[in-house]
């Protein structure tokens, strides 16, 4: 009788915690960068519905608690520490800006609270301020540049200019390009630089700072309605596609829509091609979600939906929740994305997962990527000694 009671409480406990959903809390600049945002919502809410219908995780339900960072990094700080204390997420994820990223990533350090970073691309997340908690899935500044470079390296211009938001984000960019251009072309020579502010820039004096140089091509990283003034600037000025162009993210659809009958053709860029893949993974998951949300789907869509894939699968390997069992399954994991499978590296938590890095072009007075490849990520990751000589030993036990 004892033994039946016994057995009796050991259901009913797990009958309570069957109940309990796994919680996700995600912080992200929804208000800020809507046009990249609205569809990562999208991505990571069609992933929950997908995974609810199936019974959820671990005989329990997901649910994800979303929280607007406004772009602003203590923002970021007072809604992790109340989805931490108040709302007892078992995992925080997100993150846009570069340095709400690293705040965000601090907090899950101070914490030992597991935060996976979904867009933020700063190298020092991974490396210089990378710590046991943090996980970054998108590939960062350092891989997205080592891209660019295979094709800007055979451009026969030797004078550089780079045009960056000033912020951490910005700044990660342009040293990584500048390192591995001059590795690859120790000829050439960076005779510019301009910092505008992000969302505030003055595309005409950039340019006109710019040009007073004498660059032969340009590294940009601006994004958003700053890439849209810059292009309209440039375009006006002739200096598109005059002066060949290397431009991080620009190939993006939620860029592409806005610039239109302006996008500049010939731009080197990494983007998503999402309308020319014909991959098994991807196909599936843009029917998904042109079916739930009507529209087809974005980078920012992508981001998403692979974030949560990621999270689940990692509970999954480790039958918990338990962060640092959460820990310990990250590295190593191997997960799904809309691009194919990819793993994050156990050495610096940084997520294989790639880019297309291709031409910009028009094709019916609309933006497009062409002679676009698949970048894989793997291939474009630093050796595990470069690794070492950036990241805390502390970030590697």
């Amino acid at each position: 009788m004892k033994r039946l009671a016994i057995a009796g409480l050991v259901f009913c406990a797990l009958g309570v915690s069957a109940q309990n959903p796994i919680r996700i809390g995600e912080i992200n600049s929804y208000s800020a960068i809507p046009q990249f945002t609205q569809p990562y919502r999208q991505g990571w809410q069609l992933a929950v519905e997908q995974i609810n219908a199936q019974g959820g995780l671990l005989g329990r339900k997901v649910e994800v608690i979303a929280r607007d960072d406004a772009g602003k990094p203590e923002e970021a700080l007072r809604h992790a520490v109340e989805l931490t204390a108040k709302e007892k997420v078992d995992v925080l994820a997100g993150g846009f800006l570069s340095n709400v990223g690293l705040a965000l990533a601090d907090h899950a350090s101070k914490n030992k609270r597991l935060f996976v970073a979904s867009e933020p691309l700063t190298d020092a997340i991974v490396w210089d301020k990378g710590n046991r908690y943090t996980f970054r899935l998108r590939p960062s500044t350092w891989m997205q540049s080592a891209m660019l470079v295979e094709e800007a390296a055979k451009l026969p211009a030797r004078r550089w200019a780079t045009i960056a938001p000033n912020y951490e984000y910005g700044q990660s960019a342009v040293a990584s390009f500048k390192e591995l251009l001059k590795a690859r072309r120790p000829d050439v020579e960076f005779v510019s630089e301009q910092w505008p502010a992000q969302g505030k820039i003055d595309a005409g004096s950039t340019l006109t700072a710019t040009m007073a140089a004498r660059p032969e091509a340009i590294f940009n990283v601006t994004f958003g309605a700053d890439l849209a003034r810059l292009v309209r600037e440039g375009n006006q000025r002739g200096i598109f596609p005059r002066t060949p162009v290397v431009s991080l993210l620009s190939g993006e659809p939620e860029y592409l829509e806005v610039l239109k009958d302006e996008t500049p053709k010939g731009w080197i860029v990494t983007g998503y091609p999402w309308d020319q893949l014909d991959n098994k993974d991807h196909a599936s998951f843009a029917a998904s979600y042109y079916k739930r949300f009507n529209e087809n789907p974005k980078l920012g869509s992508v981001v998403g939906y692979a974030t949560m894939q990621a999270i689940f699968a990692a509970i999954q390997k480790a039958r918990s929740t338990d962060n640092e069992k959460l820990v310990t399954a990250f590295r190593g994991l191997k997960f799904g994305t809309p691009f194919g499978p990819a793993e994050f590296r156990a050495i610096d938590h940084q997520s294989t997962m790639g880019a297309y890095v291709g031409k910009l072009d028009q094709r019916g007075n609309k933006g497009t990527m062409v002679e676009w490849r698949y970048a894989d990520g793997r291939n474009y990751l630093p050796n595990e000694a470069y690794v070492r000589a950036r990241r805390p030993a502390e970030a590697m036990r």
